[in-house]
């Protein structure tokens, strides 16, 4: 960090850095790693080596205060929280990784002193494919938080070599092909093969009689492979505590074959290493097939139970096997049902390997997990076949078993022989096959179980989560989401953050964003209003030519840029955003001329490659766009883009460009929502139901400061108590009618007018699950709204910085100091001066 005068600093408040370089030094590193670390030339050095080079030299000045921070924690022999997570959206790391360690300006100047440019420099590294959506952004925010508030955590996950999938479109469909992000490995990846362990698949499970004459059972699993361990650092603000992302590659036991090799078997010789190490290949295989979801689970459990052995190792090299203390020092948090195998495996772990008895065993686990629910979709909460578990984890399927009996035992106690009561609330769910209702697991084995928004919380214990919150309410609690304005504004807003820096007189908001409030003095200050709402238009500027590189796509800065990034799914309503568009269109047909503010429409969302619907809705979306782009009768004043292969450096390019953030999910279906805060905090008005977070946001911006439509979950249950008929609205309302015919004529797919069928369907003939027509009318309202809204420049400032100003709840600070104080138990663990 660049040294203020003495004056200047008595003026400011300052955040202390650990990690100091001088530009000298730092541009001597980077050459010293392109010529020793590289073997390369600085004549003959790409853009990536260049990267390489940089990225290698911020590892350096880190690795210091990782050594640090790890011995800091195991002198204390701290209690850690490990969180289990099978996504991490990290994004790229090098500038975040700057911002933290304090070494961004350093940076710069001696990229700048080599000749180079730093944005290109920084676009050569490719966002890691370890995630999808907010699940795993949300995972990757806490991970920095946890760091900057200088909690001992570990982050476990898989080492996926390949991410979700490469997203690029033909004629408008979406196309995936292998994102294969780690071709050329990553120089922020160390692998920790001493750390390596064993994982069991299949096999049987037969009695044996111990040393002492005691009848006990084994698992003999019919083949195994290993994880091997790779960290990732993750620096705190300030760089006073690095700590770890753990991640884990499976290989098998043993590289080939040799016999079948030297006997002409080659296929068969490798066909064992290819098989184990399928598991970390990649992010969430389709699981429409068999071998799919097989696949899924067996991911699953091969993360799981690596990170469980881990943990013990860690354990047991501090504290020998005093499992009373076990609870003291370890806190597992399951993000979502994912990690919920971790339950039987723990008990599997200190019954079977350890020797502790069933009543101990289950006291430590209900000690030890917490549970955060992410979803109030039922589809979501999963559902593993009891044939699945027979073949791959038949030793667990028993634990299940022993656990759902004990479980209903106790719910017999208290209801008695209520038959229907104890269907609703066993852990296996009868059928034609029996299911383990992974999520009934997490929270039978769990001291906590939280939701992500107050409404979601509050809605898990009155329908999903009911029965059980009626048992143990004491377990229930709130955790409203956050995220790291690190990375969401201090770094991917520069201009944004220099403003508040120089305003507030401060750099230290970014680790304590409550100092943002602040800024409410200057919201109706001409000067800062036109300095902000200048910053606004460059951020777009740099959108359109990033949207015109990748889209082909003109748009004009000036326009309103109305933003709906996340990932595709019916119950996010993109198609809800479409037939606005659609109504709008429209109405310039008939009237060019129209007042309205000129509009620019962008999207940016993955299908799930079995998600034939919402393929369908991106499908249509870029038709409808690509007509509208290129029909000059409308003059410009509406244009659509569909970013391809949406990703977290993407999001740093759309969110501080964007004006309007459509949050527009059916109420009661969001659990809560990261990118409506991400986008708030850069000052772009909320267009939302209340749903999810939206109504914290609400409540912290002020609802003159947000555009509010559509029925809240209330109105959406009595509607549907009520018999809800989509054909009625579609009946009633012409503009919503000539909007779902056009879809469907060949005004837009000439010669092919079935091609959107599956959209229209989708909100007529097969139910409206999401109650698109019922909300569609309030919708087109609060957009016109907005327009005019939009025409009043100092009235549109105003609401852009409160918006900024009034994000402090929504720091992911916040978030993990709550779960920290209230489910984890766990204290802080500061650097020494």
């Amino acid at each position: 960090m660049a040294k203020k005068s003495s004056s200047e600093s008595e003026a400011r408040k300052e955040c202390k850095f650990y990690v100091n370089a001088s530009v000298k030094d730092f541009k001597n590193s980077i050459l010293w790693h392109m010529e020793r670390s590289l073997a390369r030339a600085t004549v003959r050095a790409t853009s990536r080596d260049w990267w390489l080079a940089t990225a290698m030299a911020v590892r350096d000045e880190i690795m210091g205060r990782f050594i640090s921070t790890m011995s800091r924690q195991y002198k204390a022999n701290s209690k850690r929280v490990y969180y289990l997570s099978l996504e991490y959206l990290m994004g790229r790391l090098t500038e975040d990784t700057l911002t933290n360690s304090g070494l961004m300006d350093v940076a710069r100047e001696a990229l700048k002193e080599l000749g180079l440019d730093f944005d290109s420099i920084m676009a050569s590294e490719v966002d890691m494919g370890l995630g999808n959506g907010g699940l795993g952004r949300l995972a990757a925010c806490f991970q920095d938080s946890l760091a900057t508030l200088d909690y001992p955590a570990v982050g476990y996950g898989i080492l996926y070599e390949f991410g979700l999938f490469t997203q690029s479109f033909e004629g408008g469909r979406q196309i995936e092909s292998p994102d294969n992000w780690l071709k050329f490995g990553s120089p922020w990846d160390i692998v920790r093969p001493e750390y390596t362990v064993k994982v069991g698949i299949g096999g049987r499970v037969e009695g044996v009689m111990s040393s002492t004459g005691d009848w006990s059972v084994r698992w003999i699993p019919e083949g195994e492979l290993l994880g091997v361990p790779w960290d990732v650092p993750v620096v705190g603000y300030g760089a006073g505590t690095v700590n770890f992302l753990r991640l884990w590659e499976s290989r098998a036991t043993n590289e080939l074959d040799l016999n079948a090799f030297n006997n002409g078997g080659y296929t068969q010789a490798v066909h064992q290493k290819a098989m184990s190490e399928t598991i970390s290949k990649v992010l969430y295989p389709n699981d429409k097939t068999e071998n799919g979801k097989i696949l899924r689970l067996m991911q699953q459990y091969f993360f799981v139970t690596c990170s469980l052995q881990d943990i013990i190792r860690r354990f047991k090299s501090l504290n020998g096997e005093n499992w009373d203390i076990f609870a003291d020092k370890v806190a597992i948090q399951l993000n979502d049902t994912h990690p919920a195998i971790a339950v039987p495996e723990l008990m599997r772990l200190l019954v079977d390997v350890e020797g502790l008895g069933w009543d101990k065993s289950w006291e430590i686990c209900t000690h030890v997990f917490a549970y955060t629910n992410h979803t109030l979709l039922p589809e979501a909460l999963e559902k593993w076949s009891v044939p699945f578990f027979e073949k791959l984890l038949p030793r667990h399927l028993q634990i299940i078993y022993e656990i759902n009996a004990r479980w209903l035992s106790y719910v017999e106690s208290i209801y008695g022989r209520d038959s229907d009561k104890i269907a609703r609330l066993s852990i296996i769910e009868e059928g034609a096959p029996k299911m383990v209702r992974m999520a009934y697991l997490s929270v039978v084995g769990s001291h906590s179980v939280n939701g992500v928004a107050e409404l979601h919380s509050q809605l898990l214990k009155e329908s999903v989560l009911r029965d059980f919150y009626q048992i143990s309410p004491e377990k229930f609690n709130n955790k409203t989401n956050g995220i790291t304005p690190r990375r969401w504004l201090k770094t991917a807003n520069e201009g944004l953050s220099d403003l508040i820096t120089k305003t507030l007189k401060s750099d230290s908001w970014p680790k304590n964003l409550d100092e943002l409030k602040g800024l409410e003095k200057f919201a109706e200050d001409s000067d800062f209003q036109k300095k902000y709402m200048e910053i606004k238009r460059e951020n777009k500027a740099h959108l359109a030519k990033i949207v015109k590189d990748l889209c082909g796509v003109d748009l004009n800065p000036d326009a309103i840029f109305d933003v709906q990034i996340k990932r595709l799914h019916e119950y996010k309503r993109q198609h809800l955003n479409l037939l606005y568009i659609l109504t709008l269109y429209r109405r310039l047909l008939h009237n060019p001329d129209a007042d309205i503010s000129p509009r620019a429409f962008i999207f940016g969302a993955k299908a799930a490659p079995g998600y034939d619907l919402a393929k369908n809705i991106i499908w249509a979306i870029n038709t409808v766009g690509n007509v509208i782009n290129n029909d000059a009768r409308i003059k410009g004043k509406l244009k659509v883009a569909f970013i391809p292969n949406y990703n977290v450096s993407l999001a740093m390019d759309i969110i501080p460009a964007a004006d309007v953030s459509e949050q527009i999910s059916t109420a009661g279906k969001e659990a809560s929502g990261t990118g409506n805060m991400k986008l708030a905090l850069n000052g772009a008005i909320t267009m939302g139901t209340l749903d999810g977070a939206n109504v914290e946001i609400l409540e912290e911006v002020g609802k003159d400061n947000v555009f509010i439509f559509g029925m809240n979950v209330d109105e959406v249950q009595k509607l549907k108590a009520e018999g809800y008929n989509p054909w009625n609205v579609y009946n009633s309302n012409e503009n919503l009618k000539s909007a779902l015919d056009w879809l469907v004529s060949d005004y837009f797919m000439p010669g092919n007018p079935t091609a959107f069928e599956p959209l229209r369907k989708s909100v007529l003939d097969w139910g409206d699950q999401f109650m698109v027509c019922a909300d569609y009318q309030s919708y087109c309202d609060a957009q016109d709204r907005l327009g005019e809204v939009y025409k009043d420049k100092a009235r549109w400032a105003k609401m852009a910085i409160l918006n900024t100003a009034r994000m402090s709840k929504f720091s992911s600070d916040r978030t993990i100091s709550e779960y920290a104080d209230d489910i984890w138990n766990l204290e802080k663990l500061p650097p020494r001066e």
